[in-house]
């Protein structure tokens, strides 16, 4: 006699573990089928977690080293990568095990092993067959590769080896201008590799605001970060005395190579749905192999899918957003995703976040709009913390006044955007956030001014 469950999850990352733990407090029989050893997906073990571990590290360790004499105070530190590197992995081990706790409570099966959809209803693991009433697919996604570029996570590594290298390269090349390039290239360049960024765009973080792209690529030139713009890389070969990667504009023609010690692959990650069965219903996917859905459900009867493997943002909140709302429509409750109000955040120093609208994107729209920015230079907070690069713009309806995007660069951009977050999902104007008291002096009131700028009225400037 096979299980039998409400909902079976197929994958234990953000998506997977917050849909089982929404699942089984609304008191349904659910069961998470993960393939690793450990809960927690690419995010927890491989992803943003350790990598927020050692961008935390190597920006105080970078602090002490530059601008601690600014601030009166002087210290010898020296970095200690290995022990870095198992500092990191102690707070993943033990967030890992958070999970475990959380299914213990909320009474989630965890069934360890490769999950297949074999039928309607019917999900293999390793040869023992479960039954359910729905199924919910949340296999996330892994790391695009480049053709001629072999990735052996020694030498040229993904994300994943980036995260575990034992000393630090002197030389770095990072083949992406993307969010998981830019963060991995700071933490090596603070540690003291000379780290030079490929980019085939030129551009780096494509699909970003074009103001915060300029900023930001100026912000990392002055931390000493090379780029190649507008260059596509066509080769890596190693040999005794390193590696080299062949290149060439991405036009076609104009030739160039670069030596490095370690190569950084990170060209953006594709949707996991490999060995998954999707056939056997007749799940659609598209061309780019992420699986389609109508208000979260696919093709067949009572088949989920949520995260990275279906089409959005990339992100793992907007995983848990889509995981709550499927958990609450199987337990038929009014599971919803707001798309417009979901923040990106880029962890570098300073940090780099984003809601919303674009202006290129208003435009190509066409929607009429108005827009206040406000510079950090001008903000008291940031500069009594010797953090003033960037600035804070939020982007409004020119009509009605409602917010429509925020994009800032600078200090604590991460924690900032969730106000703008907050007031777009109120449907609020730019005369609320401008009228809404903040606490001085705060790194904060820098998106308030530039809520302010937007009629003109900023005072700090």
């Amino acid at each position: 006699m096979s299980e039998k469950y409400d909902v079976i999850i197929i994958g234990g990352g953000p998506g997977g573990y917050n849909c089982a733990i929404r699942a089984g407090q609304l008191g349904l029989k659910v069961a998470c089928i993960e393939s690793r050893k450990t809960l927690g997906g690419t995010c927890l073990n491989v992803g943003c977690i350790p990598s927020k571990s050692l961008l935390h590290a190597t920006a105080l360790y970078e602090t002490a080293q530059k601008d601690f004499p600014a601030m009166g105070m002087k210290a010898t530190v020296e970095a200690d990568v290995p022990a870095m590197i198992e500092a990191k992995n102690k707070i993943v081990g033990g967030l890992t095990q958070g999970i475990e706790y959380l299914f213990k409570k909320n009474n989630v099966e965890h069934i360890k092993g490769f999950g297949k959809i074999v039928g309607e209803g019917k999900v293999d693991v390793d040869g023992k067959v479960y039954e359910t009433k729905n199924i919910v697919i949340a296999t996330g996604s892994e790391v695009a590769t480049l053709p001629n570029v072999e990735i052996d996570e020694k030498q040229i590594v993904s994300s994943t080896g980036a995260l575990d290298l034992q000393e630090t390269p002197k030389k770095m090349i990072v083949i992406g201008g993307g969010v998981i390039g830019l963060e991995l290239g700071s933490v090596w360049r603070r540690l003291g590799a000379e780290v030079t960024v490929i980019e085939f765009l030129d551009v780096i973080l494509p699909g970003s605001d074009s103001e915060l792209q300029k900023q930001a690529l100026r912000t990392f030139k002055k931390q000493k970060m090379k780029f190649e713009l507008g260059r596509k890389v066509t080769k890596v070969t190693k040999s005794k005395s390193g590696l080299k990667v062949e290149t060439e504009a991405s036009d076609g023609g104009k030739a160039k190579s670069f030596d490095a010690d370690v190569v950084l692959v990170s060209i953006g990650r594709r949707p996991f749905t490999k060995g998954l069965g999707l056939e056997t219903l007749d799940i659609k996917t598209d061309k780019r192999g992420f699986v389609e859905t109508d208000g979260h459900k696919t093709s067949a009867k009572n088949v989920w899918a949520i995260g990275d493997c279906t089409t959005g943002p990339m992100l793992a909140h907007k995983a848990e957003e889509e995981s709550v709302a499927v958990a609450e429509l199987i337990a038929g409750k009014a599971g919803h995703v707001n798309y417009d109000v979901i923040p990106g955040v880029v962890y570098t120093h300073p940090e780099i976040a984003t809601v919303g609208k674009t202006e290129e994107e208003l435009k190509e729209a066409g929607i009429p709009y108005k827009k206040g920015k406000f510079p950090f230079t001008a903000n008291s907070r940031a500069r009594c913390n010797h953090e003033t690069d960037g600035f804070a713009k939020v982007l409004a309806h020119a009509e009605t006044d409602e917010i429509l995007g925020a994009h800032i660069i600078g200090p604590l951009a991460g924690d900032m955007i969730h106000e703008v977050c907050v007031a777009m999902e109120f449907k609020a104007a730019s005369e609320d956030l401008a009228r809404t008291c903040h606490a001085h002096p705060t790194v904060s009131e820098a998106v308030r001014q530039a809520a302010m700028d937007i009629e003109g009225w900023a005072m700090q400037m």
